[in-house]
């Protein structure tokens, strides 16, 4: 495929990292096929034309379904709110597309299974946002695990915390309704530490969970009275892996201080690694070897030996960002179906991290174990 041609479906927060990450990915990358920005859709329309202008793609409509069906359109970038994810990776699946979907698939699991099972019979690839998993930082320690840096893996402890929901005078949105944003803090972040988990030790097979909503009503933005709060603010699992060994999960939406701490440490034999996305260029390792006298934590900084750094920057320690990930994320889709592979996390695997958050609330609901 000598080149691709991209419709992007939003141009808030992921909307604008999508573009970014297209615009960029050729340029920092090299070995991935030519992109051309072909259409982008947001309303209303003066907003979609303005904001094409803006992020270099061609076109612009209004109506997301002329995107989905234009000829000129390869893969369809979803950065739409939530309940909007289904309708619009389903008609994109029937239309013959690739879908690069942000998390989560979908607001239950009976969606995100159609999703992904249509996806698999269509034969199209797809691709949901976890960028995090991208992180050079994080690839290295996943081969640092598999090598048996710090022996036997025997606990995983991780928690994502933010505060953007910490004021209980922050008006009233639809993040805070089933219907439009299905979970809440574990929808929005929970599943990003899932997937940490899943790359880092393993998948999980039952837990325990608690949920908590803190504010339980929010202001009406125009100032007529207070909504309701439908889904969690905060969430913890205790969680078994199927490797055996245990660990616990726990997201807030309502950390003050809190601006992106998706952190986490697993445990070994030997050693311990330790990780924070407010420093995500730096992993901290412990190793239980040589003079105790002389042992402590390390800390590595990501550098051009932490492929694909090297792509970003040829120095160590200069720091790559949150949109990198995306450009990282990018070219692995677009290799993916450049050569025909599979892509990770496709629709399907992304559907085996959502099944544990909602495993977690269903725990939490039920006061029971639940089986993953």
């Amino acid at each position: 495929m000598n080149s691709i041609g991209i419709g992007l479906i939003g141009t808030g927060f992921m909307g604008k990292a999508h573009a970014l990450a297209f615009g960029a990915v050729r340029a920092v990358m090299g070995d991935v096929p030519d992109v051309r920005l072909e259409v982008l859709c947001d309303t209303p329309s003066d907003k979609a034309a303005q904001m094409a202008a803006q992020f270099g793609f061609a076109r612009a409509t209004d109506d997301w379904r002329d995107l989905v069906s234009d000829p000129r359109v390869d893969i369809v970038s979803i950065t739409t709110p939530n309940q909007l994810h289904h309708e619009m990776a389903l008609a994109a699946i029937a239309a013959g597309k690739h879908v690069y979907c942000e998390k989560p698939l979908a607001l239950t699991l009976q969606q995100a299974t159609e999703m992904a099972d249509a996806a698999q019979k269509a034969g199209v690839k797809t691709m949901v946002g976890y960028n995090y998993i991208h992180n050079p930082t994080f690839t290295h320690a996943c081969r640092l695990i598999a090598d048996e840096a710090i022996g036997k893996v025997i606990h995983f402890r991780g928690w994502v915390d933010e505060d953007y929901q910490a004021n209980p005078d922050l008006a009233w949105t639809w993040r805070s309704t089933l219907a439009a944003a299905g979970l809440g803090a574990l929808g929005d972040m929970g599943c990003h530490l899932v997937s940490m988990a899943y790359g880092l030790v393993g998948p999980i097979d039952s837990l325990i969970a608690d949920m908590q909503t803190v504010h339980e009503t929010r202001p009406l933005a125009d100032g007529s009275g207070r909504a309701k709060v439908e889904n969690e603010d905060i969430a913890t699992a205790l969680v078994k892996f199927a490797g055996g060994f245990q660990g616990s999960l726990s997201t807030s939406r309502s950390a003050w201080g809190r601006k992106s701490r998706l952190a986490w440490e697993v445990h070994g034999t030997q050693g311990m690694l330790c990780f924070d996305q407010e420093r995500m260029n730096e992993l901290r390792l412990y190793q239980n070897s040589g003079d105790p006298a002389q042992q402590g934590f390390k800390t590595i900084l990501a550098g051009p030996q932490h492929p694909p750094y090297g792509n970003f920057c040829p120095a160590p320690g200069h720091q790559l960002g949150f949109n990198d990930l995306k450009v990282i994320e990018a070219a692995s889709f677009l290799r993916a179906i450049a050569s025909n592979d599979k892509p990770y996390p496709d629709f399907s695997a992304a559907l085996e991290f959502e099944k544990v958050i909602h495993a977690v609330a269903d725990a939490a609901r039920g006061d029971k174990r639940v089986f993953v």
